[in-house]
C-alpha cells in the first residue's frame, strides 16, 4: 500500500500548489457562514438561528457545491493524463493500475475532505462563540454527522469523476459529460419524482416512494441530515421521505454503496482501457 499512499501524497500535495484546498475552503467558510448568520433575514432575523435550521440550511446548500466542486477536481484525472501524455510515463513507475487509480482517488479524496472540516467546521466555531442559544456540546454531535456525510458525498462525486475520466481520453469531453452529471443528480432526478407526484396528484404508494431517494446520494446526504432533526417543517420529496423515518446508520451504509459503486467501476474501466 505504500505505492498508493505515494500516490495520494503527490495528488494532495499538488492540491495545496494549485490552491484547490485554499479555494474550496474559503469557498465553502464563505458559504457556510454567511448562511447561518444570514439564513434567516428572509424572515427579518439576522445572526444565528436555531442549530435545527442551521445544519438543514447547509445541507441545502452542500447539495449544490459539493459535487459540483468534486466533480470539477477529478473529471481529468485519467483523461487529462492520458491527453499530457503523462499517463504512459506514470505506469512505467513500479505501480498497478488500481494502485494508481486508489491513490489519485484518496489524494483528491483528502483535498475534499479537509477543505469540508475546515471549511464548514468554521460555521460550527463561529456558532459556537457568538451563538446565545446554542452551545458547544449541541454543536459536535449534528455538525459530526453533517460533515462526514458532506464528505462521503465529496468521495462519491469523485468516484463517479473517476468513471467519466477513466471513459474518455478528452478534458474538454469529460468537463462536459461531468457537467451533464452534476445536472442530472442535483437537478433533474429530484424534478423527475416531483413531476410523478404532480402527474398523480400525489396519489403514491406513501412506503414505496421514498426508498426511489435512495437511488440518488444527494438525496441520501439530505436524508442523514434531517433524520436528527423532526421538528424542521419540510415540503416535497423530503416531507414524504421523513415519514418513512429511515435510520441515519442505514443512511450512511447507503452512502458507502454509492461510494463502493464508482469506486469499482471506475477500476474496471481503466483496468480494460488502452494506452
Amino acid at each position: 500500500m505504500s505505492a498508493v499512499f505515494t500516490v495520494a501524497n503527490k495528488e494532495f500535495h499538488d492540491g495545496l500548489r494549485n490552491r484547490w484546498v485554499l479555494s474550496i475552503c474559503i469557498i465553502f467558510a464563505v458559504l457556510a457562514i454567511g448562511l447561518a448568520y444570514f439564513g434567516a433575514a428572509a424572515a427579518g432575523k439576522v445572526g444565528f438561528t436555531s442549530l435545527s435550521s442551521t445544519i438543514v440550511s447547509l445541507a441545502s446548500l452542500a447539495v449544490f457545491i459539493i459535487p459540483l466542486i468534486a466533480l470539477m477536481l477529478a473529471y481529468d484525472g485519467i483523461g487529462g493524463e492520458d491527453e499530457n501524455g503523462t499517463l504512459l510515463l506514470l505506469m512505467t513507475y513500479p505501480l498497478s493500475r488500481w494502485q494508481l487509480l486508489l491513490g489519485k482517488m484518496m489524494g483528491q479524496g483528502a483535498v475534499m475532505a479537509f477543505s469540508t472540516l475546515v471549511g464548514f467546521g468554521s460555521s460550527a466555531v463561529m456558532m459556537g462563540i457568538f451563538s446565545d442559544t446554542t452551545s458547544w456540546g449541541e454543536l459536535i454531535g449534528p455538525y459530526a454527522v453533517f460533515i462526514f456525510s458532506a464528505m462521503l458525498l465529496g468521495w462519491i462525486f469523485i468516484a463517479i469523476a473517476y468513471v467519466i475520466s477513466a471513459s474518455v481520453s478528452e478534458k474538454s469531453k469529460a468537463a462536459g459529460i461531468a457537467l451533464i452529471v452534476w445536472f442530472l443528480f442535483v437537478l433533474v432526478f429530484d424534478l423527475g419524482l416531483l413531476g410523478m407526484l404532480v402527474a398523480t396528484q400525489g396519489n403514491v404508494d406513501e412506503t414505496l416512494f421514498p426508498y426511489l431517494l435512495l437511488l440518488n446520494p444527494t438525496d441520501i446526504f439530505r436524508l442523514v441530515n434531517i433524520t436528527y432533526f423532526a421538528d424542521q417543517n419540510l415540503s416535497g420529496l423530503m416531507a414524504i421521505a421523513q415519514q418513512t423515518q429511515f435510520s441515519t446508520v442505514s443512511l450512511f451504509g447507503g452512502l458507502l454503496a454509492w461510494l463502493a459503486l464508482p469506486l469499482g467501476l471506475a477500476m474496471m474501466i481503466f483496468n480494460r482501457r488502452g494506452l
